[in-house]
């Protein structure tokens, strides 16, 4: 699949191992490829983000997707769900990082196999990838780019397709933006 990435769409994925590297962790995730798409300052989606305003967000962005990470990757849904049951989630974080350290729930787990240098993408980063090659073929796409990326981390449910849409960048808006209205086939976000 990686064949069909446009050198945009590349710099991108290569962008998210390197951030993983940097900051040490064993696994590359969707957020990892979120924050290299932010990071890039030419194409279409750095253009597509620069639109809707959430290139000037960055920090909020930022901040977002780290108190999402505190709680153990929980979107806001989880956490209503769970406060419909009576669950205090600030509570619970606050309690474990009392006993084991702020961000103890952030933690990954160690990697089965580590290798030497190798970091492995998430089940959920996979995900992106496998949707932004069916959303660039619903489309009839020849090559996969940064903003079949874009769309597909806006579509895939979770706490970065809810953290984008908090920010106003949402699977609807992208494709707006990236592709106008009515210029192509409708994609398949599934």
């Amino acid at each position: 699949m990686f064949e069909r990435f446009t050198g945009e769409a590349r710099a991108v994925v290569t962008g998210a191992v390197a951030r993983c590297r940097r900051t040490g962790e064993p696994r590359v995730t969707d957020e990892h490829l979120l924050l290299a798409l932010l990071d890039m300052t030419e194409g279409r989606a750095a253009f597509v983000l620069r639109a809707l305003g959430a290139a000037d967000r960055r920090e909020g962005l930022e901040a977002a997707l780290a108190g999402a990470r505190r709680r153990g990757g929980m979107t806001a849904a989880d956490e209503r769900a769970l406060a419909g049951l009576g669950v205090d989630v600030d509570r619970i974080v606050a309690r474990v990082e009392e006993a084991h350290g702020e961000g103890a729930l952030a933690a990954f787990p160690a990697p089965r196999r580590p290798r030497s240098g190798h970091r492995p993408f998430t089940r959920e980063a996979k995900g992106v990838l496998e949707r932004s090659l069916r959303i660039a073929v619903g489309r009839r796409d020849r090559a996969i780019g940064s903003e079949h990326l874009l769309l597909a981390l806006a579509a895939r449910p979770g706490v970065v397709a809810e953290v984008l849409a908090d920010h106003g960048v949402t699977y609807g808006s992208v494709e707006r933006v990236a592709f106008g209205a009515g210029n192509a086939p409708p994609a398949q976000a599934g």
